[in-house]
C-alpha cells in the first residue's frame, strides 16, 4: 500500500501501460488488415483442415436403394435410349460378374455415367457405385446428395495421394461393389483419350480386383464440355475382356496396359487379348448359382 501511495505504482503508471497496449493492438490491427477488404489475390478464407466428405453410404442402403431402382429404370433409361440409340458390344463380360471388378472408361462428357450405367446388366449395375470427382460435384452439398441417389457416387480425391484413393475404394470393394472409375481424371474437350492417371492400376494391385476395360463413342456430340443441355447422338459403348494384375507387375505398368485396352476398343480391335475370344464370352455368361 505504501508503494501505490508514494507513486512507484501510481495511477499514471497504469494510464501509461493501456495507453501503450492501444498503441500495440493498433498496429497489430493495422498489420493484419482486419479493417480493409480482402485483396482479390489472397485465397478464399477456409479452415486448416477441411471436412471430409461423406462417402454417402445412406445410398446404399434401403429404401433409397429400391428408389433409385425406380429413378433410373423409370427416367433415365428410356430417356437415355431415346436420346442415343445406345449399341453396347461385349455386355457378356458385364452381364453377371462372380466377385467385384473395376470398370475403367475413357471419360467425355457429363452422359457417360448414365450410358456405362445403362450398358451394364440390371444385377451388376444394383452392384455398381461411381466414383464422382469430390472437388466437383460435391462443393455444394444438395448437388452431391442428389447425384449419390441417382447415380450411387461416392467422392474420389483427384489430387490426394494414393491413401486417399484407397481409403473409401477399398472398403466399397470389400462390401461387395464394383467401381466405376475414369482414369483420365477429366472429360476430354474433342473425344479423343487422356493420359490415364496412376491411381487405377494403383488401386487395382493394392486390392487384387479385375480391372474391365470400356469405350464410350459419340458421348461428347451428346453433352458436350459446356453444354447444359443433352442433344441426341448416336453413342456406341465397347467393353473388353477383364484385366488381371500380373505377378511382379508395377501399378503404374498395369495401368498402361488398361489405357492401352481402351484405346483398342476405340479402334475396333477384335483381338482375343482385347475383346476376348468366344470361349471366353461363353464362360462369361455360363450360369451361376445365385
Amino acid at each position: 500500500m505504501s508503494a501505490w501511495y508514494s507513486g512507484s505504482y501510481g495511477v499514471s503508471q497504469l494510464l501509461g501501460a493501456a495507453a501503450s497496449l492501444s498503441d500495440d493492438l493498433r498496429v497489430m490491427r493495422r498489420g493484419f488488415r482486419w479493417s480493409r477488404p480482402r485483396p482479390r489475390s489472397w485465397p478464399e478464407a477456409s479452415p486448416a483442415i477441411p471436412d471430409r466428405p461423406s462417402n454417402l453410404g445412406w445410398a446404399r442402403m434401403e429404401p433409397v436403394r429400391s428408389l433409385r431402382f425406380l429413378i433410373q429404370r423409370g427416367l433415365m433409361m428410356p430417356f437415355t435410349e431415346a436420346m442415343t440409340h445406345l449399341q453396347v458390344e461385349g455386355g457378356e463380360w458385364v452381364e453377371d460378374l462372380d466377385r467385384p471388378a473395376i470398370l475403367a472408361a475413357n471419360h467425355n462428357s457429363h452422359a457417360d455415367t448414365p450410358l456405362l450405367l445403362h450398358a451394364l446388366s440390371q444385377r451388376t449395375r444394383e452392384k455398381t457405385v461411381v466414383a464422382a470427382a469430390a472437388d466437383y460435384w460435391y462443393r455444394r452439398p444438395l448437388l452431391g446428395r442428389v447425384v449419390g441417389l441417382w447415380l450411387n457416387t461416392f467422392p474420389f480425391s483427384r489430387t490426394g495421394g494414393p491413401q486417399a484413393v484407397l481409403s473409401s475404394s477399398h472398403q466399397l470393394l470389400k462390401s461387395g461393389w464394383n467401381l466405376l472409375l475414369y482414369p483420365e481424371g477429366t472429360r476430354s474437350s474433342d473425344g479423343r483419350i487422356g493420359e490415364f492417371k496412376p491411381g487405377v492400376g494403383f488401386l487395382a494391385t493394392e486390392t487384387r480386383t479385375p480391372v474391365i476395360p470400356m469405350h464410350v463413342r459419340g458421348s461428347h456430340r451428346v453433352m458436350p464440355r459446356g453444354q447444359r443441355f443433352p442433344l441426341p447422338a448416336p453413342v456406341t459403348i465397347r467393353i473388353g475382356k477383364p484385366l488381371e494384375v500380373r505377378r511382379g507387375e508395377t501399378s503404374r505398368a498395369f495401368t498402361t496396359r488398361v489405357e492401352n485396352a481402351v484405346r483398342q476398343l476405340g479402334a475396333g480391335s477384335e483381338e482375343a487379348a482385347v475383346a476376348g475370344s468366344w470361349i471366353d464370352k461363353w464362360r462369361a455368361t455360363a450360369k451361376r448359382p445365385r
